[in-house]
């Protein structure tokens, strides 16, 4: 996980400042005060932790003067928009902050590492044992009318080749060229008309009727299944690891959201939102 703040002492040491003031120094620490505003050692080791790792390497007094001027401008000019901000100004502030502290909080949450025993319940929910996924490999021609599918349909049956027709109908261009093959593929990763038309076919077979999508009208022909080898838990370790930690984190603002005292202020009309209301237009 990212860390936001880093050792005062173990700071000032690589940076090459003095032992006495290693000593007493920590985040509060005043390294710069510009125009009333404090600058801390806390401030500094943050942005450094964001700076590209080739200017990280810099010599210590170096990268210290670099950082440090850095934010003696950034806290002059800011200085300057301080008694100027508007309503745009102010609501943009609060929304930042709120999300810098949301995707702190976040890492929180994820910062712990899970049992072999979650990850190989997470891995037999992902791949069920008594519940193989199935690879279909199909092909389609895909039909701007339900008419125009049909007359494929009845070519079909009387003897014409699919590729053939795939080729000089389908408006697939992407499968056409290939005879209508769609290749290997799960019913996850289909349209659900599609994919439902697929799942209850038998190999060898071709739809007996046009299936309609999004996209137009389909003809389908199923070639062969395949039950999906799945890989090795050591093979998808890293993967089942990050999936318990997004798990982890959604059920708890979940948790947190479902315990938060929340009052909606009521009779708010939704067209409030159209209303020049941080004064920009």
């Amino acid at each position: 996980m990212l860390k936001r703040t880093a050792s005062a002492a173990a700071l000032i040491l690589a940076l090459g400042t003095t032992p006495s003031l290693a000593q007493d120094a920590d985040a509060s620490t005043v390294v710069a005060t510009v125009n009333g505003t404090e600058i801390t050692l806390g401030e500094m080791a943050a942005l450094r932790q964001n700076i590209p790792a080739e200017a990280s390497a810099m010599p210590a007094e170096e990268l210290w003067n670099l950082l440090l001027d850095e934010m003696i401008q950034q806290a002059a000019v800011a200085s300057t928009a301080e008694g100027e901000l508007t309503a745009l100004d102010n609501a943009n502030l609060a929304n930042m902050r709120r999300d810098y502290l949301v995707r702190a909080a976040m890492e929180r949450m994820a910062d712990f590492e899970p049992t072999d025993e979650e990850i190989q319940a997470e891995y037999a929910k992902a791949f069920p044992a008594d519940d193989p996924q199935v690879e279909y490999d199909a092909d389609h021609i895909l039909l701007e009318s339900e008419e125009a599918a049909n007359a494929v349909i009845e070519e079909l049956a009387n003897g014409t080749e699919f590729a053939v027709l795939a080729e000089e109908r389908s408006t697939d261009p992407g499968s056409a060229q290939n005879g209508g093959d769609l290749g290997w593929f799960t019913l996850d990763r289909m349209v659900p008309e599609f994919s439902e038309a697929v799942g209850e076919m038998e190999p060898g077979t071709t739809s007996e009727a046009p299936v309609q999508s999004q996209f137009g009208w389909h003809v389908i022909k199923l070639n062969e299944t395949r039950d999906v080898v799945p890989p090795t838990l050591e093979e998808i370790r890293e993967p089942l690891i990050q999936q318990i930690r997004r798990e982890r984190v959604s059920a708890e603002i979940e948790r947190i959201a479902g315990e938060a005292t929340i009052e909606k202020t009521e009779g708010l009309e939704p067209s409030l939102l159209d209303q020049d209301v941080l004064g920009i237009n």
